[in-house]
């Protein structure tokens, strides 16, 4: 019998905390507002992948990871807005792998996460660019209000808590995560 990893008491608690606890619904769609914003402040800094998405102008794509959900529509400028929860997705995103402790590992090595994914071909292919393709440069935004070196510092002390953060985790793997029958 394989001993439990340290890290399974992260998933156990976020699945309790998760199923137990339900944030109001002006505080799901702040984030989501804010996520959005992100998104396309991420998008205006590459103007290919801005172009790649406006030749997919109003198609409704929808981001799903257990109870979570995210459903965007694309503008004709190639950035992204809210749509309607109700409103019919062209594409639908769901990420298969449940544990978050999994996904944090899984991305810590530079893996994407294993998605379902169901719907339209072209816009699927670039989202994919897109998610390849287009990283964020936040030292360079973090420049604009501290300063370079100040923002250069604060880059390589994270990137150095992240090294760290991911030697302790691959010491534990995702598959040493011990569920019970029920799943927690």
């Amino acid at each position: 019998m394989a001993l439990p990893s340290p890290l399974s008491l992260f998933d156990r608690l976020f699945d309790q905390v998760t199923s137990t606890v339900q944030p109001p619904a002006w505080v799901v769609s702040e984030v989501q507002q804010r996520l959005v914003l992100l998104i396309n402040h991420v998008l205006m800094q590459e103007p290919e992948a801005m172009a790649r998405l406006a030749r997919q102008k109003q198609r409704v794509a929808s981001v799903r990871w257990r109870q979570f959900s995210l459903h965007f529509v694309i503008t004709p400028a190639g950035l992204l807005d809210l749509a309607d929860a109700a409103a019919a997705a062209d594409l639908s995103l769901s990420v298969t792998e449940t544990s978050p402790v999994a996904l944090a590992q899984a991305a810590l090595a530079g893996h994407k996460p294993p998605v379902h994914i169901e719907g339209d071909v072209q816009l699927a292919a670039e989202i994919n660019w897109i998610a390849d393709h287009v990283r964020w440069d936040i030292e360079e935004d973090l420049a604009r209000v501290l300063g370079d070196g100040p923002a250069h510092t604060l880059v390589q002390g994270v990137q150095t808590l992240a090294r760290g953060l991911k030697d302790f985790v691959q010491r534990f793997p995702a598959t040493s995560i011990v569920r019970d029958k029920d799943g927690a």
